[in-house]
């Protein structure tokens, strides 16, 4: 029987999805959560591998269970075991030709400028860029030049072997975050690259500073190379909201 999660937790703790040698991971605590339930080790597949403090509103993953223990409510039994800063919002059966990774069709992410130079509230912290103050009407500029199928090579970091660096993203948007000093930037594609949503938040914060212009982003697209190397922004501000199957 294979088991659909959907899943919300903050990264702040946590050194991203995969399991690492010698660093806690979200997979990590979910293998032992589940070992504790069914008293057999599982893997747990990710649809995305979310780095260290990359938050999630709808990661999606997947197990297979053995039959012995195919009528336990697993979001109950997952949600009394897993810390406060790791949550199911979703559990259900699916067919053995579901994959969280391989069946998804696009996702959904955001990131978070805190745009106040003077101050921050400490709660804010792990979940924004407190990059300082951004020209709306720049992004507003820039942004559109990134829609669209593109090789986006340029704004892939190095570490993680793809078939193809060719992705669409389907829109940006902009629009206002929990408070006033906060700009949300989304961003729906048909998959991204490693830290491909960072480097665009890195491109977007010069945009924003006026340190580069159109003919910056349609050179960078067009060298497919890392050698103008936009900033890569921290991943506090980074959150997978939903992933499209």
């Amino acid at each position: 029987m294979r088991i659909k999660l959907t899943l919300a937790y903050t990264g702040t703790n946590y050194a991203g999805w995969q399991i690492q040698k010698n660093s806690l991971t979200i997979q990590e605590v979910l293998e032992n959560v589940i070992f504790k339930i069914c008293g057999q080790r599982v893997r747990v597949h990710g649809a995305s591998r979310t780095d260290a403090g990359v938050h999630a509103l709808g990661q999606v993953a997947h197990f297979d269970v053995p039959s012995q223990v195919s009528k336990v409510n697993w979001q109950r039994a997952l949600n009394s075991f897993l810390p406060a800063d790791i949550s199911v919002i979703q559990a259900q059966e699916v067919g053995t030709d579901f994959h969280s990774r391989f069946s998804a069709k696009a996702k959904i992410y955001s990131y978070t400028f805190w745009t106040e130079s003077r101050f921050i509230y400490p709660q804010r912290r792990p979940f924004v860029w407190p990059c300082g103050p951004l020209h709306p009407e720049q992004l507003m500029q820039i942004s559109p030049l990134l829609e669209g199928e593109h090789d986006f090579r340029a704004l892939m970091n190095a570490g993680t072997k793809v078939k193809s660096t060719v992705k669409t993203i389907y829109w940006i948007k902009f629009c206002p975050g929990v408070y006033p000093q906060e700009l949300v930037m989304r961003i729906k594609g048909s998959g991204f690259l490693k830290q491909m949503v960072r480097n665009i938040a890195g491109l977007l914060w010069l945009a924003g500073n006026n340190k580069i212009d159109a003919n910056f982003v349609q050179e960078l697209l067009a060298s497919k190379s890392r050698q103008l190397w936009p900033p890569t922004a921290p991943a506090a501000g980074l959150t997978l909201e939903k992933i499209f199957y």
